[in-house]
């Protein structure tokens, strides 16, 4: 989860912008090309994935060449570039308060969705639609645990009351570091006995007052996903707190873990066009193609990411949906972190993000 910019992290942020600028144009004229469109797909499996499923169909549909753009752009990179004047990003992918943040600077262009078919924006969540971006996807927080350690037959834990309840469930825990401000915030007050529908505006001194009970439990503060799918193959741990697709791995894999879809946290990141992009409308074509149902369904076919569309598990083999965060039998489970929230600034000018890990800070010290 990004922090909130501001002018230090630009400042700080110029030297790596301006190289990545430099990595991704030509020149001006070859940004200023009418058939092309550069998006941010980063690399790897998923890089892979959006050539198959969504880039390679654009070209053939549109005759709008793809540039596709295999590393990371940060907020911090794309609002120097949007200062500067000099754009290389057409279509970029950032977590929501990275997009909120760079639509507070006024660095975005606003979604066409006079272009979208109606029957595909209906079958999309609210919080997916935003007026400066569209959620191609989304995956979520889930509590795993181990089938040795917990048998069915016997007790399973069932809520985030229950991963906290070490009594009735002994055994060790992993949850996520809150140094980045992605920590188990919303779980810590959902085991404390908070509704769903009261997490927001987050109470702070209740949110770590829940994790002083579960702390001395806690044999590692995970910090990526790759670090808690190692510390749940090797059986490091009893039950995490994890991103769901990671989990979902162990178990294709056929270890002895079980995703809980209860409460999940679902998490979404978005497309955006920064302000001043040379090839804006072929930017809004590409973000409707790819939030399209079958598009959607194919991308998730190939790798696995929870549609944001709906209508697109009409076309994804029941086994493999069962798989994603969004299978629409969770979703009345579910509920979306508020990332308006998180990047609301104080009057001290401090974003709740920022807040929150400070006092991560503090406390893991403790």
């Amino acid at each position: 989860m990004n922090l909130s910019l501001n002018r230090r992290r630009f400042i700080q942020a110029t030297s790596s912008a301006v190289a990545t600028a430099a990595l991704l144009t030509r020149s001006g004229a070859a940004r200023a090309q009418s058939g092309e469109v550069r998006v941010v797909v980063v690399g790897g499996d998923v890089a892979k994935a959006h050539a198959e499923a969504i880039i390679k169909p654009f070209e053939a549909e549109t005759g709008i060449k793809v540039t596709p753009i295999n590393q990371d752009v940060s907020a911090a990179q794309i609002g120097m570039m949007v200062a500067a004047n000099s754009v290389s990003v057409d279509v970029g992918i950032l977590s929501q308060t990275g997009v909120l943040d760079l639509a507070r600077h006024n660095y975005l262009e606003k979604i066409d969705y006079s272009t979208y078919k109606q029957n595909e924006l209906d079958a999309m969540e609210e919080y997916a639609k935003k007026p400066f971006g569209v959620a191609p996807y989304m995956y979520s927080w889930v509590m795993a645990f181990n089938t040795d350690k917990f048998p069915a037959g016997k007790p399973q834990p069932a809520t985030w009351a229950d991963f906290w309840d070490v009594v009735k469930f002994p055994g060790a825990r992993t949850l996520p570091t809150g140094q980045d401000g992605g920590g188990p915030w919303e779980e810590a007050l959902l085991a404390d006995g908070v509704p769903v529908d009261k997490l927001y505006p987050m109470d702070i001194d209740r949110v770590f007052a829940s994790l002083d009970k579960i702390k001395p439990h806690v044999r590692k503060w995970w910090n990526s996903g790759s670090e808690v799918f190692q510390i749940m193959r090797d059986n490091v741990a009893d039950l995490a707190h994890s991103y769901d697709g990671r989990m979902v791995s162990l178990v294709v894999e056929g270890k002895p873990i079980e995703v809980n879809r209860n409460r999940q946290k679902l998490t979404l990141d978005y497309y955006y066009i920064p302000k001043g992009s040379p090839n804006a409308q072929n930017a809004q074509r590409y973000i409707e193609f790819a939030t399209r149902a079958d598009r959607q369904a194919a991308l998730a076919r190939l790798f696995p990411v929870g549609p944001s569309n709906r209508n697109a598990y009409k076309q994804i083999p029941d086994d493999a949906a069962r798989k994603l965060a969004t299978y629409p039998e969770y979703m009345a489970n579910s509920y979306a972190i508020n990332a308006e929230w998180y990047a609301e600034i104080g009057q001290d000018g401090v974003s709740n993000t920022q807040r929150l890990v400070q006092r991560w800070n503090d406390w893991i010290l403790r």
